[in-house]
């Protein structure tokens, strides 16, 4: 049977697009001369992670996404030239409305569809409540050429529930693009328990997961952010098949079989013996059921 290889890149942002853009471009090529044909790249590549502050001025780095925004145009040449498969993330602008958004950009160069990020985290050092709003799209996955993705963003990863709806909806792999370093309010490294969440998704869902980070240190004002990298790609059975390190730039590769994973997936029957009818308490605050 015929094996999808998935690449994961990580590199250090600037505060030039420019530059971001011409590593991510660099990178994928790279992916792609190892036999990449599904590539993920980072949360937010396109610049520093400016959410560390709240400050009106960083609202005009978002666009509309038309067919003239710069690196989204740009992306989908690099995916019909290389025959790979992009989730671009990008900061989006829709009228007054501002998201953490991503397009699934397929081996053609055509856009499949828009994917807006559905849980916004808001801490020290990580304030994208002031930024984005929660996204309207729902979870969404899309036959690709190379097989059925499901992308969350970032905090995303953090929810069972995201990643076995995107399981439900037919993914066959789950990427979540992802920006997250030092914790400034606790000190706490937070780097395993991020990797093991995901690790999770693919043992209960039985399919590979990945996850791209960005590395280096980021200063705005008194914040300070230093990323850990660490992004990898884990097997179906929740196993780290590839890893990068918390610093230097990445390319990461692995091959899956995505037809055989799907016939291991039935046969578990984690799938068929759900009870959804005892899950209830999932839609609710605070884990209640009216009384009867």
């Amino acid at each position: 049977m015929a094996k999808t290889t998935f690449g994961v890149v990580q590199f250090a942002c600037t505060d030039s697009v420019d530059h971001n853009l011409a590593t991510a471009t660099r990178l994928v090529r790279e992916a792609a001369g190892a036999g990449a044909q599904v590539v993920l790249v980072q949360e937010l590549f396109e610049d520093l992670y400016f959410c560390q502050e709240e400050k009106a001025e960083h609202f005009a780095k978002a666009r509309t996404l038309d067919q003239e925004h710069p690196t989204l145009k740009a992306m989908r040449a690099l995916a019909a030239e290389l025959g790979v498969v992009l989730p671009v993330s990008l900061f989006e602008r829709a009228n007054q409305a501002y998201y953490n958004s991503l397009v699934m950009v397929d081996a053609d160069g055509g856009v499949l569809g828009l994917y807006r990020k559905s849980h916004i985290p808001d801490g020290p050092g990580y304030e994208e409540k002031f930024y984005f709003r929660p996204g309207d799209t729902g979870f969404r996955v899309w036959p690709t050429r190379f097989g059925t993705i499901g992308v969350g963003i970032c905090w995303d990863q953090w929810f069972p529930e995201a990643a076995r709806s995107m399981a439900l909806m037919g993914a066959d792999a789950l990427l979540y693009p992802t920006a997250i370093g030092s914790e400034p309010a606790t000190g706490f490294d937070s780097m395993e328990h991020w990797r093991t969440v995901m690790r999770g998704h693919a043992g209960a869902n039985i399919m590979p997961v990945m996850a791209a980070n960005r590395i280096g240190v980021e200063r705005f004002g008194e914040s300070e952010l230093t990323f850990y990298g660490s992004s990898f790609i884990a097997g179906q059975h929740g196993e780290l098949v590839a890893e990068a390190g918390r610093s230097g730039e990445a390319v990461l590769t692995a091959s899956f079989d995505l037809e055989a994973i799907r016939a291991e997936r039935a046969a578990w029957g984690l799938f068929r013996d759900r009870r959804p009818e005892l899950y209830g308490r999932l839609s609710t605050g605070d884990g209640s059921l009216p009384l009867r």
